[in-house]
């Protein structure tokens, strides 16, 4: 199976969150959740989800889980990929939704865009990447960073192509409308 013969159309869900005082979320760039968007009629997921990301300037790849405790990044977009298991997760702080992601699920969070992992199962793992020429810092709630990281999610570029399918993909038009 080739990398792209394994993109298959997706339901999107779009979020898009406020600010909730702790996590600065981006009131401008929703979340978007494609899910099944990712076919795993393939050996190797983790592979398959870098080779994607990466075939759309989504770059610097890593393999993990999702942090337990809330977290967002204020220097640069994030995409994440479900390889294997599943989790149930927190995205937009507090306030914001609980969803359970499977294999093939993708999750693109615009900067600030707070996320925690509520609870996994044991072979949970996530593909990780970040557009071409963003480098992520890691945040939490602290107040004396506040100015910055508002600053900061302010001037994250938006990204040249959709993580998944590329430069007419719905992150285009969701983003590029509210820019």
């Amino acid at each position: 199976m080739s990398t792209m013969s394994a993109v298959r159309s997706a339901e999107i869900e779009v979020w898009l969150f406020e600010d909730d005082g702790a996590i600065p979320n981006n009131s401008r760039l929703p979340l978007l959740l494609y899910r099944s968007a990712l076919d795993f009629a393939h050996k190797d997921p983790a592979s398959l989800c870098e080779k994607v990301f990466a075939a759309h300037g989504w770059n610097d790849a890593w393999r993990n889980g999702i942090y337990d405790f809330p977290h967002y990044h204020s220097t640069a977009h994030e995409v994440l990929g479900i390889a294997q298991g599943h989790a149930k997760v927190r995205l937009g702080g507090a306030q914001g939704r609980q969803v359970t992601v499977d294999p093939g699920d993708v999750i693109v969070i615009p900067a600030g865009v707070g996320h925690q992992n509520l609870g996994s199962s044991p072979d949970f793992l996530v593909i990780g990447a970040y557009p071409r020429g963003q480098s992520w810092d890691l945040c939490r709630d602290a107040p004396d960073e506040r100015p910055q990281v508002l600053d900061n999610i302010a001037r994250v570029p938006l990204p040249d192509n959709d993580p998944v399918y590329g430069e007419a993909g719905p992150l285009i038009g969701h983003w590029r409308k509210r820019a």
